[in-house]
Formats: C-alpha cells, sequence, structure tokens
C-alpha cells in the first residue's frame, strides 16, 4: 500500500511539472496538457488514485491549495493598476458577476435539464474565470491599454467572490431549498465580504509588524508568511465558511501595496510554489474523474460551452462596461477572455460529493460539466485570443517600444530620449533610487528582478517588442533575454556587448543560440558605454535631409559617434547592431551618442 501511494505522489509531480515544461515548449495552455495528463494517469491507466493517496484530507488539502493560489494572485494587484481600472473592474466583479450567474443559469435549466437549484448552484460556480490561465495568455497577447490589467483584476478578484457565492447557493440548497434560502445567500455575502476583509487586513497587519520589528530572520520570513496564509484562510473559513478564499486575496493585495516593509523574499518563493501547486491540482482532480465522463462526449454539453463563450460573456462585457470609457474593440476583447481555472475545478468537485452524500438528484453533473467548461474555454480562448486581439487591433502587430533589463544610466539614458520621442519604454532594476528616478520623469519603472516570474506576471508590455539587456553584468544579460524567450522573438533580444568578446574569450564564450543580438558596435560594452557618458557624451537625434544628408553626418561627427537608432519616415525604430546597420535617407532620423566636442 504504502509503495502504490509513493508511485502516485511521484506521479503527480512528475506529470505535473513534465505537463508545464511541454506547454512551454509548444506554446500551449498548461492547464490543457495538466488535464489531459490527469486524465490519462487517473481513468485510463489508472495509475494514480487521489482518493486512496489522500482519503479524507483530500479536499481540505485542496482547499487549502487554492487559497495559497489565491494569495500569490493577490500579490499581483497594484494599486497603481487600481487607480486607472477599479471603476471597470468594479462594474465587472458586481453587476459583471450577476448577469453571468443569471445567465449560465438559466442556460443549464434549458439545455442540461437540471434542476433549478443545480443551475443556480452550477452558474455561481461558473461565474469565476481562471487567473492562472488568463495570466499566461496576457504574457502571451499582451494587449494595449489598460485592457490587460482589467482582464487580469477581473479573474484575480472573480475567484473567491465566485466561490463565496457558490458556498451560499450550495447551503441554501442544503438548507431546504433556495426558495427558503434566498435570505440566507444576500445575509451571508455580505457577513463573508466584512469577514473576509477583516481578516486578510489583519493577517497582513501581523506580516508587516514582524517585518517592521525585525522578529523573523530572513531566512523565516517565507515558511512564516506562509503559516500565516493557512491561519488566515482557516480562522476565516471557521468564522464564515469560504470567507477564508477572499481573505487570503486581501491578505496578498494589503501586503504587496503597503509601504512599510519590503517583502521581496515573499513575492520570490511564491512563484515557484505556485507553479507546484496548480500542476499538483490539475492533475489531481482530473485523475479523479471516471471515464465515462472524461470522455466529454455529450454534445448537448458542447453546446452549453459555447454558449457561455458566444452569448454569456460577450452580453457580460457589454453590459458591465457600458459607459465605462473603454472603447468597443477593447470592451470586445474583454468579451473574449474568460477561461475557467483550478477554482472552478475544486469547488465542483467538492459539491458533487456533498450535494450526492445528501442524496440531491442528479448532483453527479457538476464534475463533469464544469471540467468540459475548462477544457472547452481553455482551448478556445487560449488558442484564438492572440489572433482575436490582432483582429481588434488591441495588440500591436509591431509594437516599436523597448524593455530596458536594467535601469542604470545608460539604459536610462537611452529610455529617456526615447520616451521623449513618443516611443513606449518600461525599465526593470533592483535599485529603487533609480527606479523613482524613471517614474519622476514619466517612465514606467518596475522595482524587481529582471529573472523573477513575479516580473513576468507584473509587467505590462503593451507597445513593447523588444527587450535590451543593458545590466552591467553579461551573465545576466544572457539569462534575461533567455528568461523571455518566450515573449520576444530572437531578432528582437538585444543585449550590450560582452567583455572580451571576439578576442580571447571568444573560445570560452556562450554557444550562439544563447545569445541575442549585440547592440551598436563591437565596442559597445557596458564599460565602454558608461565611460563614454562619464566623459560627457549624450544621446543626439539627428534629422537626415536633402540638406543634411548621411554624407553629411558622417562628416560632421565621424568616428566619434556611435549610431544607435534609425527612426524612419513611417515611424519605425531600427537598431543598429553587429550584425546590422541601416543606412538613413532622407526623412527619417539618427539617434546617436555623441561626445562633446561634436555637439556644437
Amino acid at each position: 500500500m504504502s509503495e502504490s501511494i509513493l508511485i502516485g505522489l511521484a506521479a503527480i509531480i512528475v506529470l505535473g511539472t513534465l505537463a508545464q515544461w511541454l506547454a512551454w515548449r509548444l506554446h500551449l495552455p498548461a492547464i490543457l496538457l495538466l488535464l489531459v495528463f490527469g486524465v490519462i494517469a487517473g481513468p485510463v491507466f489508472g495509475i494514480l488514485d487521489p482518493d486512496a493517496i489522500f482519503g479524507d484530507l483530500l479536499f481540505p488539502l485542496v482547499s487549502v491549495s487554492v487559497a495559497i493560489i489565491l494569495f500569490e494572485g493577490g500579490l499581483s494587484l497594484r494599486l497603481s493598476e487600481a487607480r486607472q481600472v477599479g471603476t471597470v473592474v468594479t462594474s465587472l466583479t458586481t453587476i459583471g458577476i450577476i448577469i453571468t450567474w443569471v445567465l449560465s443559469a438559466a442556460l443549464a435549466y434549458w439545455l442540461l435539464d437540471i434542476s433549478f437549484s443545480l443551475s443556480v448552484l452550477l452558474g455561481a460556480i461558473l461565474v469565476v474565470s481562471g487567473p492562472t490561465v488568463i495570466i499566461p495568455l496576457l504574457r502571451q497577447v499582451r494587449p494595449v491599454g489598460n485592457v490587460g490589467s482589467i482582464v487580469k483584476w477581473e479573474g484575480i478578484v472573480n475567484d473567491p467572490v465566485g466561490a463565496i457565492l457558490a458556498v451560499l447557493v450550495f447551503e441554501a440548497i442544503l438548507s431546504g431549498g433556495l426558495e427558503h434560502g434566498t435570505g440566507h445567500v444576500v445575509l451571508g455575502v455580505f457577513k463573508a465580504a466584512f469577514i473576509g476583509a477583516a481578516s486578510g487586513v489583519a493577517a497582513a497587519g501581523v506580516i508587516v509588524l514582524l517585518l517592521k520589528r525585525y522578529l523573523i530572520p530572513d531566512f523565516l520570513q517565507n515558511p512564516v508568511a506562509l503559516m500565516v496564509v493557512v491561519l488566515c484562510y482557516a480562522g476565516s473559513d471557521a468564522l464564515q465558511p469560504e470567507s477564508g478564499l477572499l481573505a487570503v486575496t486581501v491578505m496578498g493585495f494589503a501586503l504587496v501595496n503597503q509601504p512599510f516593509v519590503s517583502i521581496r523574499h515573499i513575492l520570490d518563493f511564491k512563484e515557484n510554489l505556485r507553479v507546484l501547486l496548480i500542476s499538483s491540482l490539475f492533475i489531481i482532480l482530473a485523475a479523479r474523474l471516471p471515464v465515462v465522463e472524461v470522455m466529454l462526449g455529450s454534445p448537448i454539453g458542447w453546446v452549453f460551452v459555447l454558449s457561455l463563450i458566444v452569448i454569456v460573456r460577450p452580453a457580460m462585457a457589454l453590459i458591465s462596461t457600458w459607459g465605462s470609457g473603454l472603447k468597443l474593440n477593447e470592451r470586445l476583447f474583454v468579451g473574449w477572455m474568460a477561461p475557467r481555472g483550478i477554482v472552478a475545478a475544486a469547488v465542483a468537485s467538492v459539491f458533487a460529493i456533498r450535494l450526492s452524500e445528501a442524496g440531491v438528484e442528479g448532483a453527479d453533473i457538476l464534475i463533469p460539466i464544469t471540467f468540459e467548461v475548462i477544457v472547452g474555454t481553455v482551448a478556445i480562448y487560449g488558442l484564438t485570443a492572440p489572433y482575436v486581439a490582432r483582429l481588434l487591433k488591441v495588440a500591436q502587430p509591431d509594437p516599436q517600444g523597448i524593455l530596458f533589463a536594467g535601469a542604470n544610466r545608460i539604459a536610462r539614458s537611452l529610455a529617456t530620449h526615447l520616451h521623449q520621442l513618443g516611443f513606449r519604454v518600461a525599465l526593470v532594476d533592483t535599485n529603487w533610487g533609480t527606479i523613482a528616478n524613471c517614474r519622476k520623469e514619466g517612465m514606467n519603472a518596475y522595482y524587481g528582478n529582471v529573472l523573477s516570474e513575479e516580473m513576468l506576471a507584473e509587467l505590462q508590455l503593451d507597445g513593447i517588442g523588444s527587450i535590451f539587456a543593458m545590466t552591467a553584468n553579461d551573465e545576466v544579460n544572457y539569462l534575461a533575454l533567455l528568461h523571455f524567450s518566450d515573449l520576444f522573438d530572437s531578432s528582437h533580444r538585444y543585449q550590450l556587448t560582452p567583455r572580451g568578446e571576439g578576442r580571447k574569450a571568444r573560445q570560452t564564450s556562450l554557444p550562439r543560440h544563447l545569445k541575442g543580438r549585440y547592440l551598436f558596435d563591437e565596442k559597445a560594452t557596458y564599460d565602454n558605454l558608461l565611460a563614454r557618458l562619464e566623459s560627457g557624451a549624450v544621446v543626439k537625434s539627428s534629422p537626415i535631409t536633402e540638406e543634411f544628408s548621411f554624407e553629411d553626418f558622417r562628416s560632421r561627427y565621424g568616428d566619434s559617434a556611435l549610431p544607435l537608432f534609425l527612426v524612419t519616415d513611417t515611424g519605425e525604430l531600427r537598431v543598429f547592431t553587429t550584425d546590422s546597420r541601416p543606412t538613413p535617407r532622407a526623412g527619417q532620423t539618427m539617434i546617436s551618442l555623441v561626445t562633446p566636442a561634436d555637439r556644437a
């Protein structure tokens, strides 16, 4: 028995990690492969039996894991975004939730031929979207403006709200039916909101107090934070069922936006934990499906899924965003982004078992139809979102902006000049002082490690088409380009020429496929560019005209000027590299680094 449990645990971790890796390699939504692997390991081949492995601990473990995932989601909610998108998000998570609930329940009652109570419960379960799926999709799509932030916030906030709603409907059904439980549901919503919010703020306050008074050593910050998350979830849940999900989300939100202490260790730790939990949970839940239900072959079930995608979501988005100031194409894109994820799967699995034990007829349909919705929405949204975004023109087909890995003097000089010319720039650095200075100049700047998973989720890359790795550390530059290889094509990944490149060090240099395109020329190392700036060189724009040709430019500045960029007459930003030297023409603008003597 112990050997089978050990094999099962190993299968969960191996299959979850393998599915994530394959999804990365194949550029597919990871949740799709996780579901497939779980079905194959569970009902198809019988390798994995979660009920035999975990027994009565299964759903408590699932619940705690979901709470940790939602805490991680709360840590990605920044007040700076809320000020811009708060009104729209509020509408989507109030009016939008009601519309989704009512329409989904009506379709379930009409199409699936289930009782009114189960239809209402299924509609409440399907209110939640999936931030664990939405955020990776947004990285791939890179929508312009605030539409990406809106969809991200909605997905994260909807999860705890939808879970609370589903639990209250579930309790109303068990207490004698919805006809007698409406007041209970309404009262429960207000109680859960108050208790959850208060518990989350209190838990965040505990962490801040402990860190501010240096009562936790660095190596214990992550375990203590995880401990408080679990205590927050369990304590709030004990006071009001399912308010714990809201509590941990509020806790994450409060922690990431407080100005008193640094929580960088917590941010780094939770990224790895989230990936492991999501992978394991989907493998476990998919492995529990009976073979017949896993096939998801009911035509009427797929009609229900398609109705959610082409009727319910667009109607909800258009109504909820009415008068919001969003353009029609942005509202339509919001209406095409509602994949369901781990919370829907976990809640449906728990409710189906408890309703079946209570003798509620037809409750066993909740699991297969919920997984059918998850598979259908993830597949359709995941495979079509990039094309829909380009069709609706909410994603730039050829974005000209630049993400600078590093906000040192060199990167700031280039970014400031490009920003003044109207190009979108973003900078990432671990030096808070340089980030603060960039923000004062109106540029998007992010404080953190450019190599962290958290940074991938936080960055708003709308209008950004290239990455410049410009840190003082050549190895970090290599890693930064590799880290962003899924977001930027190899032709748009640039780095400073490494120190010693082209001389004896060439013999020990990294393989070419791990390198980016070298910026500007062979001598443009970090040390060389910094020395130029310290000697007084500046970034300068020089319009090329019929009267002032490129030959005139070379005659005036000679070899001392370093060509950096060329802005074409169509607004395209071309980069000078060691393998590409564009020839300027009349109507274009040269951007170069010139010495003090040349500026006269």
